[in-house]
């Protein structure tokens, strides 16, 4: 393809109103020049509701994706997909697509999809491998991923290009001994670990020197979908009301302002892919503690904040006081988190790479 040649990319997700990363994903990469310089169309074949107005949108997004080819005529297709349901929607697309011979990208942002391959029967993991040697270039959000997708489907083409968030300015740091805010984002349940947090920070709350005369040396809030009673009940529990706020989910900008404030995000799931809420954080330059799983280490490596084992209590409340305590060092981490997002995952860099991506599958 000439740089003089039309370029079109039809887009295919989740609706950008939708809560999880994929919208997210979706809503930055609207704003860099890729989406006006291949015109691209974005088809949309989900969205949050009940499970007719979900069916529902999936019907009609099939039907759009279809005169989308037929009208729109794209140069190339770019799917994006979690696990389970949402690849098997995005698989049919795929080979109805097939006909048209427009070259495809699938896109996997779901964390467990790995986990799924090598758990699903022979015969599914059969229709997944086709499925993958049939787009002609599948994206891992990093290395290590992109390595054990490698051994799933060999002779796929698999490149590892990251998830990527707009950089922001380095909050402020307080001085220290000023009251330091912690940062919860996501699904509200056992799966990213909040109940653990909540048990973690009452360790925190109850140690000598955490209360003072002139307030506490945190608080914490927690904010997502998901099981936000059952936490807000805990809370009380464990009587942790002067220092945590539960919140249900937050709008884009209410979570800006909630990271604007924050100094430390934590989140500590059981597995993850490269979660947006961890590079929002990061491009403020708010230090990260975080589970050692998926995608995190390779976006928080040994620089960016502390990585402790999942499901581990006593971890979560040691790394959270050495970075409630220690202003040098959260300011250290905070920093090398904004300079990490700034060279590896702005969106500026990770549009230039999807472009360059899609000069190759269209040759």
């Amino acid at each position: 393809m000439t740089n003089t040649a039309a370029r079109r990319a039809l887009w295919v997700s989740t609706s950008t109103a939708t809560r999880g990363g994929i919208a997210s994903y979706v809503r930055a990469m609207q704003q860099t020049p890729l989406w006006s310089e291949w015109e691209v169309r974005h088809v949309v074949t989900h969205r949050d509701g009940s499970t007719t107005q979900k069916i529902a949108t999936f019907a009609l997004g099939v039907v759009r994706f279809v005169i989308e080819l037929i009208r729109f005529r794209p140069n190339v297709i770019h799917l994006h997909s979690s696990a389970r349901g949402s690849f098997a929607r995005k698989s049919l697309l795929l080979w109805i697509s097939r006909p048209a011979r427009v070259p495809v990208v699938l896109h996997m942002h779901g964390s467990a999809f790995q986990a799924d391959c090598e758990q699903s029967p022979r015969l599914v993991r059969a229709a997944i491998g086709a499925t993958l040697r049939r787009a002609d270039a599948f994206v891992a959000l990093g290395d290590l991923w992109a390595a054990r997708m490698q051994m799933t489907a060999p002779s796929a083409r698999i490149v590892a290009i990251p998830n990527a968030v707009r950089l922001a300015d380095c909050n402020v740091q307080p001085p220290p001994g000023a009251p330091v805010s912690v940062a919860f984002l996501g699904r509200i349940g056992d799966h990213k670990g909040t109940f653990r947090l909540l048990e973690a920070w009452a360790k925190l709350v109850c140690e000598p020197g955490f209360s003072t005369p002139h307030g506490y040396l945190a608080t914490l809030t927690i904010a997502g979908d998901g099981e936000v009673e059952k936490a807000r009940r805990y809370t009380r529990e464990l009587c942790l009301e002067d220092t945590v706020d539960v919140h249900d989910w937050l709008s884009e900008r209410e979570t800006g302002e909630l990271l604007d404030r924050a100094q430390v995000l934590v989140l500590p799931s059981r597995n993850e892919g490269q979660p947006m809420a961890v590079l929002e954080a990061m491009a403020r330059g708010v230090c990260v503690v975080a589970t050692d799983v998926g995608g995190l280490p390779e976006m928080i490596g040994g620089e960016c904040g502390l990585l402790i084992p999942p499901e581990d209590t006593e971890a979560i409340a040691v790394a959270l006081r050495t970075v409630v305590y220690d202003h040098d060092l959260r300011a250290r981490y905070g920093a090398a988190a904004h300079a990490r997002v700034r060279d590896h995952f702005d969106t500026s860099r990770i549009a230039s790479r999807i472009d360059a991506l899609y000069r190759q599958v269209c040759r």
